[in-house]
């Protein structure tokens, strides 16, 4: 039989290993992912019975209650203060499982992440949107926490955040700090995002720009005077345009190009790369800045022509993967065995 304290057990192991994601499964050894490999907890394997009364102890009445209707819930939950914990719970072919991705009770900052200074540069923006891009598990969420934390700690500014469930957890300094969570303190992302214009905000941060209501409610926010922080899982800037711009009707392409064009500030679209000196991981970033020539691009339907934007805007603080890797070998800061296209 498990031991019904073995979750929070094998959560701090996972965290004491620098651990970003803890992985149960009935009948199998729990996994962790660290530096972005699975390895094995040198333990048994977890029996079906004993796992899912571990599991459903993490959930209130309303979240066992939407599990046993669709046999999946989401959820969010700390432990102390040493981390914080996305957390969803789903059936399958031979049981239950537990996919738990674990975010650092403490915040850190852009300097701590050793992020291009151009992104202190891109959040003091007054207005506008403002995207970070990549695919899961690409350190989004962290970059977006460092950005609000350099806007907490240096601007008297009021910050909504609308997550889906909340992850990192901040604590007011100069600014007000009011997190939502979709579910619990809001029906959806989009009526959040029109009430939330009503709360006299100055910064919004999107978890993610799930459907056209989000992408039109937070494109409308940055058009009437907030700056909007969201993600999106694309792989380039570029593509981050065209994928926003194709999620509307074709007869609306030249309205969305042209409010994209005059609201977006900046992409970032990122990978994790190993640090050569450290087990950690450091971000990897493309960074497009909406400069007026970019605009122009975004506003004609030339977003083919974003990458050579990028290369040529090195002055603008713009760089492409292949810069950013140069600049980081350079650094000494990942090793050299490794190649671009390992990660991008």
């Amino acid at each position: 039989m498990m031991p019904k304290n073995i979750i929070h057990e094998i959560l701090e192991f996972a965290i004491s290993n620098s651990a970003s994601d803890v992985h149960f499964s009935s009948n199998e050894q729990p996994l962790l992912r660290i530096m972005g490999q699975f390895k094995k907890v040198d333990m048994p394997s977890v029996d079906h019975d004993s796992l899912s009364e571990a599991l459903m102890a993490l959930l209130n009445e309303e979240q066992r209650r939407l599990f046993r209707e669709y046999h999946e819930v989401d959820l969010a939950f700390s432990m102390d203060e040493q981390a914080r914990f996305r957390v969803n719970i789903f059936e399958h072919y031979n049981g239950i499982a537990g996919a738990f991705r674990i975010f650092p009770g403490t915040v850190r900052s852009l300097d701590d992440l050793m992020l291009p200074a151009v992104l202190k540069e891109l959040v003091k923006r007054k207005k506008g949107l403002l995207l970070v891009t990549g695919p899961a598990g690409s350190g989004k969420s962290t970059t977006l926490a460092a950005m609000i934390n350099e806007i907490n700690m240096k601007r008297r500014e009021h910050i909504i955040t609308i997550e889906d469930p909340v992850e990192y957890i901040y604590s007011p300094m100069q600014s007000l700090i009011h997190q939502r969570e979709v579910g619990f303190h809001s029906n959806s992302f989009s009526r959040a995002l029109i009430n939330a214009l009503r709360e006299d905000p100055n910064v919004i941060l999107v978890g993610e720009m799930r459907n056209v209501d989000t992408i039109t409610h937070a494109l409308q926010a940055a058009e009437t005077g907030q700056l909007v922080l969201s993600t999106l899982h694309t792989n380039s800037a570029a593509e981050c345009v065209d994928r926003i711009v194709d999620v509307f009707p074709a007869g609306q392409h030249r309205q969305i190009r042209v409010m994209l064009a005059s609201t977006l500030v900046g992409v970032v679209s990122q990978r994790l790369v190993p640090m050569a000196f450290k087990s950690d991981r450091i971000a990897l970033m493309e960074i497009l800045v909406a400069t007026a020539a970019v605009q122009n691009l975004i506003r004609e339907g030339k977003s083919y022509q974003i990458p050579s934007a990028i290369q040529t805007g090195a002055d603008f603080g713009m760089q492409t993967f292949d810069k950013a890797f140069e600049t980081l070998r350079k650094n000494n800061l990942i090793s050299p065995q490794f190649k671009l296209t390992d990660f991008v």
